[in-house]
């Protein structure tokens, strides 16, 4: 089943069986932006006996297939254009993973997808590329009773290997020995050591996210975003050794971690900390998206693949507020010529986040004026776009708050210290200038917008207009938000020249 050739918004489902959680969400898709509309999961524990018995947990499937009834009853409801069922390691090792899709399928209709280890290894891949889709490095799926190691080069999709290294198949019958998890985990991996050696994890799934809050607590790190959020080996070593060392009691008094998790984070851990040591990991950069939007990723026609899904999603989410979708690649054409003789502040990223802030330029223009500037930095902090980094996002949220006001003041002053340099804070409101200044001079016209242009010979900045459109330039509003630009710029202002 293939998505159509077009943008127009579809609501897909994704049935997610694993060792450990059985989970429904509904995506919407907008293109090549992917956006979560509902999300549920039981902690079903399939694959929590599969070490000793060779077979599912009595239990788990009983909960596991009261969970997938209820996913049925919230389907047929939802009405989704695609519907996929997907089951991983635990359905597919077990003596009596047939038996059990033989179930499903009775009692709920789902028909259940068996994926191969190579096949969950490729689907993780594929889901940290609809998130990050330059990433180099390994991605590292870790779920109830397996890892999934899969290498990514520049966005092209490598070799995958599955070990048995979840917490279902370290776990012994004496307890948690934290030793003895170790010295197993590292001579699993040492295994995998020359094929997978890294600078950069990407770190999928649950234990991993739950790891990545407990550092984040450690650090008193403000953004509590864990999709792209990084984190050094030394720090990430840190957090896992820290966890180790604890009893299940101080887990849980941690704000913020899930409880349910709790029992399978120590594994987690160790797990991490020999991938670190065996691998050679310099940075951990966490991934909200794996399996299931690898999934999706992949019904994709390549033409919507290839799309930059930072730009996609707030093009999506500039459209659903009712803006003008000309407006925003008009702005980013209008602007670009200027920005691009600025020192590259982001590497290659900067026409990216030029080009996603125009996007969003007049996502608030229907909320209250007094307001406006706070409500849409907040949105845009912590909107779930896919996409960017941590210091990117602020840098956006920076943008949107300069585009609405011309206070320098913007909330979260000591979040944004945090994430975002003073040049890069700086840039952004230069930007959030730039963008206030169009959408006010063209009266958010993308055609009146294109009558003129702002050109820079490095000191000075020109605003222009086309002969017959020259009346554009009056008023005290333009002059001011010209003004408001060169001075953020630190360059002087000539206009109608």
């Amino acid at each position: 089943m293939s998505v159509p050739d077009d943008r127009t918004p579809r609501d897909v489902a994704v049935i997610d069986i694993g060792s450990n959680s059985v989970r429904l969400v509904v995506y919407r898709l907008e293109g090549r932006a992917i956006w979560t509309v509902y999300n549920e999961k039981v902690l079903a524990g399939l694959g929590s006996e599969l070490t000793q018995t060779g077979r599912l947990s009595v239990g788990g499937v009983e909960d596991a297939l009261g969970a997938l009834r209820r996913f049925s009853a919230v389907i047929d409801a939802a009405r989704p254009s695609g519907i996929y069922v997907a089951a991983t390691a635990a359905v597919r090792e077990a003596k009596d993973g047939e038996a059990f899709t033989l179930r499903v399928l009775a009692e709920t209709g789902f028909s259940v997808r068996v994926l191969s280890g190579e096949d969950e290894a490729r689907y993780a891949a594929l889901g940290v590329l609809a998130g990050s889709p330059d990433a180099s490095g390994v991605v590292g799926d870790l779920g109830g009773s397996s890892l999934e190691l899969t290498r990514l080069d520049e966005g092209r999709v490598g070799g995958g290997i599955t070990l048995p290294l979840g917490a279902f198949s370290l776990r012994s019958p004496e307890g948690f020995d934290s030793s003895k998890v170790r010295e197993r985990a590292r001579a699993v991996i040492a295994n995998a050591e020359d094929e997978f050696t890294s600078e950069t994890l990407y770190a999928v799934g649950g234990g991993w996210r739950n790891l990545a809050l407990l550092q984040m607590h450690i650090a008193s790190y403000p953004l509590r975003i864990v999709h792209q959020y990084e984190m050094s080996a030394v720090d990430a070593l840190d957090a896992a050794r820290f966890i180790a060392r604890q009893s299940r009691g101080s887990l849980d008094r941690i704000e913020g971690l899930s409880k349910r998790r709790m029992e399978t984070l120590p594994y987690a851990a160790i797990v991490l900390e020999a991938l670190i040591e065996r691998l050679g990991l310099k940075r951990i950069v966490l991934s909200a998206y794996g399996l299931r939007e690898g999934l999706l990723l992949e019904t994709m026609p390549e033409r919507l693949r290839a799309l930059d899904p930072l730009i996609e999603g707030c093009d999506a989410l500039g459209q659903r507020q009712g803006v003008n979708g000309d407006l925003g690649p008009a702005l980013a054409d209008w602007i670009s010529p200027l920005f691009s003789t600025l020192p590259a502040l982001f590497g290659q990223r900067d026409a990216t986040l030029l080009a996603a802030a125009c996007r969003l330029a007049d996502m608030g223009a229907r909320l209250h004026p007094d307001h406006r500037a706070d409500l849409v930095f907040e949105q845009v902090l912590r909107a779930p776009i896919a996409g960017l980094d941590h210091a990117e996002r602020a840098f956006l949220a920076v943008a949107m708050f300069a585009r609405h006001t011309a206070s320098a003041s913007p909330p979260e002053a000591q979040t944004l210290a945090r994430v975002l340099s003073p040049e890069r804070a700086a840039r952004a409101r230069a930007l959030g200038a730039a963008m206030r200044l169009g959408c006010d001079l063209s009266g958010r016209s993308a055609d009146l917008l294109r009558r003129s242009s702002l050109e820079t010979d490095g000191e000075v900045i020109t605003l222009k207009a086309d002969g017959r459109w020259a009346d554009m330039l009056l008023g005290e509003q333009t002059a001011k938000r010209a003004a408001t630009l060169a001075d953020q710029l630190e360059v002087g202002l000539l206009m109608g020249a």
